[in-house]
């Protein structure tokens, strides 16, 4: 999947970096070192790290990312690339089986997103589909109880039924959830709060739902 490596020659060696660059020859990826200044000029960010990769983009179907899956973290509208690779990560973290963008949300492999998912959009199937609705009639048909997280309103996320096959559904961070998906949800659910705030950002109300999901499914 790493296709090369690219390292700043000015870049301190050490055993992390030496590991790192033996994994990825070991791996059949060809590494460049670059000339001080370099990696700067080329990177998207302003300090990045001294190692760059060129990584082959996984190809994953909708069909493939479902087949057997149950647990499902679907992304409605979710449209800010660090908010949803922040979720990529949660969902990768909980033991999700994959995570589907809908219609309108970020581009999973945009560089901001990459780098909010750690790397797990590398490794956890994370796909992009059509319209919420569709998504979400096709995986009520595949025997997927589909929850969704809403600020206000919803039925305790502690209390809700989430020991089986699951899809858990975010929605917009301004608007929330589109009306017209009220016919393909089977519950609504809202994450309780002590404090003052009104309500979380909706990457740390995915990872509170996750690990929710991963702790039930953990009960003898």
């Amino acid at each position: 999947m790493v296709e090369s490596v690219f390292v700043d020659q000015a870049a301190p060696a050490g055993g992390d970096l030496t590991g790192l660059l033996d994994r990825a020859l070991g791996a059949g990826a060809r590494v460049f070192e670059l000339a001080p200044g370099l990696l700067e000029r080329v990177a998207d960010t302003v300090t990045p790290q001294p190692v760059l990769a060129v990584v082959r983009t996984p190809q994953t179907s909708f069909e493939e990312a479902l087949e057997g899956a149950g647990f499902v973290v679907v992304l409605a509208e979710v449209r800010d690339p660090g908010n949803a690779g922040a979720i990529v990560r949660a969902a990768d973290a909980a033991g999700a089986d994959a995570v589907v963008g809908c219609e309108g949300t970020a581009d999973a492999f945009n560089p901001k997103t990459v780098r909010a998912s750690a790397g797990s959009v590398l490794h956890l199937p994370v796909v992009e589909a059509g319209p919420a609705h569709e998504v979400l009639a096709e995986l009520g048909a595949r025997g997927l109880r589909r929850v969704a997280a809403v600020a206000h309103g919803g039925r305790p996320h502690t209390e809700a039924a989430l020991e089986g096959p699951v899809a858990l559904v975010l929605g917009n961070e301004a608007s929330g959830l589109a009306g017209e998906l009220e016919t393909v949800l089977d519950e609504k659910v809202t994450i309780e709060l002590a404090g003052r705030a009104e309500s979380l950002n909706v990457a740390l109300a995915a990872a509170v739902l996750c690990f929710e999901v991963r702790r039930r499914r953990s009960l003898p």
